[in-house]
């Protein structure tokens, strides 16, 4: 992150390298909405990347050989950063193109499912709350269908 004698706001969205296909402005925009309206002026940082790096973070943190969309790493003991996402750019334009909206959209749903995760939801245990707080966000937002309504959970 920048430091605070810069002048610019600190990045909330990090891309591993450049991206020709992936505009930043709009996904700084989104995320710097979502830290203010969904997760109530706390930070959280996110980063764009291969599904490699992704596979390799799944491995290393949740013992899962495999890679993923989206992953989420909350913080310890500062409540107000909630934590880290990552996101899998490939699996990004893939799931865009199954859905039939664009890599950017897909990215945003990825966003907020990924925040909702930090601020303590979780779609397996919580008997529909998280999908609740999903479908409600992603209506408010504007974003296409979420990924716990495409898993049916």
């Amino acid at each position: 992150m920048p430091d605070s004698s810069d002048d610019q706001p600190p990045k909330r969205v990090v891309f591993r390298k450049r991206f020709q296909d992936v505009a930043s402005r709009p996904l700084q925009a989104f995320a710097e909405r979502l830290a203010r309206d969904v997760a109530h002026g706390r930070d959280f940082v996110c980063l764009i990347t291969t599904a490699e790096e992704l596979a390799e973070l799944n491995a290393r943190f949740r013992q899962k050989a495999e890679s993923t969309d989206v992953l989420s790493f909350p913080a310890a003991g500062d409540p107000g950063y909630l934590g880290d996402l990552a996101i899998s750019l490939p699996h990004a334009r893939a799931q865009a193109r199954e859905h039939g909206h664009r890599t950017e959209d897909e990215i945003r749903v990825l966003m907020l499912h990924g925040l909702l995760h930090l601020m303590g939801f979780d779609h397996e245990t919580d008997q529909g709350r998280m999908r609740r707080a999903e479908s409600r966000w992603r209506k408010r937002l504007g974003l296409p269908t979420g990924l716990i309504a495409r898993s049916g959970a």
